[in-house]
């Protein structure tokens, strides 16, 4: 059964979303407090579709609709993709909940806010729950699919049924923690690379070459848990011994990373973070990045 699904904010994510589940036969409606966001997005949304070869008529499953009650008052399915702002995504989900049927699935989009704290003001906590996509999430196939402690299973297992329907690769995440997996293992990755550029061990650029020249390059068929049982638990272990104690294990974020923030080095935004980048290496750059998701995953 095709799902009515309402997609609350109209930004990059929100127009992915849109395309995804346009491909796959559902009806999409996207709100958005900024005009301009609204006006733009069927545009967007068909430059997604034609990029991924998909038929041009599937875009038009998409309408926008510029109040939230009248997106959401019909919806199965209303997904929030609105600023990592807890404030604003609580309220978001405050008003959704007063303006949609009591039998709709509510979803965050959050990476990193646990889904409990985003729905603190739901009174119908048995139909919330976390998909965290990943950008952009018509290329990239995982979506987290996270419980909380009063999600009922049962919506989670339709949330995931649906997601397969999509071509995507849901995964349960059954404990309600900050950054779910990926963006934990992600960060804890990040933790460590700027540390070592920190204390001085090696530049930026060593880094990156080290990770897409090694273990980087194994990744998408060897996950690492696969990577530990194929060397053996007892090398791992001996590993373990010899290296965790001197790896970065900071709670608060690197003093170095802060001090970039500070000085407006904020990476292609500024054309220079931990290292400089001129608009010719920020376009190619972005444009392998698209061109080896579309190889991967086509």
């Amino acid at each position: 059964m095709n799902e009515r699904v309402t997609i609350v904010g109209a930004g990059l994510m929100g127009a992915g979303l849109a395309a995804v589940f346009a491909r796959g036969g559902h009806a999409v409606t996207v709100t958005d407090p900024i005009d301009a966001a609204l006006k733009t997005l069927p545009e967007r949304v068909q430059q997604i579709l034609a990029s991924i070869g998909a038929p041009a008529r599937d875009a038009d499953r998409v309408v926008v609709a510029a109040s939230l009650k009248d997106a959401v008052s019909g919806a199965d399915l209303v997904i929030e993709a609105a600023p990592e702002k807890l404030e604003l995504k609580q309220q978001l989900f405050a008003e959704i909940e007063a303006a949609a049927r009591p039998d709709c699935i509510l979803a965050s989009n959050t990476s990193v806010i646990p889904i409990g704290r985003v729905m603190a003001r739901v009174k119908g906590k048995h139909r919330a729950l976390g998909t965290h996509w990943w950008n952009p999430p018509y290329l990239v196939p995982l979506v987290e699919v996270i419980q909380t402690a009063e999600t009922d299973p049962a919506i989670v297992t339709r949330m995931i049924d649906l997601l397969a329907k999509l071509g995507k690769v849901p995964v349960h995440v059954k404990k309600d923690v900050p950054g779910f997996v990926g963006n934990r293992l992600q960060h804890a990755l990040w933790r460590e690379a700027i540390s070592l550029v920190e204390n001085g061990v090696c530049d930026a650029a060593t880094v990156d070459l080290v990770v897409k020249n090694s273990f980087g390059a194994r990744l998408a068929v060897l996950g690492p848990l696969e990577n530990a049982d194929l060397v053996g638990t007892d090398l791992t272990l001996d590993i373990h011994k010899q290296v965790l104690g001197d790896l970065e294990d900071s709670h608060a974020p690197s003093p170095f990373l802060e001090n970039l923030v500070a000085g407006g080095k904020l990476g292609f935004k500024s054309h220079e973070g931990f290292r400089s980048w001129t608009d010719a290496e920020i376009a190619d750059l972005r444009a392998r990045i698209v061109a080896h998701l579309k190889k991967s995953f086509s």
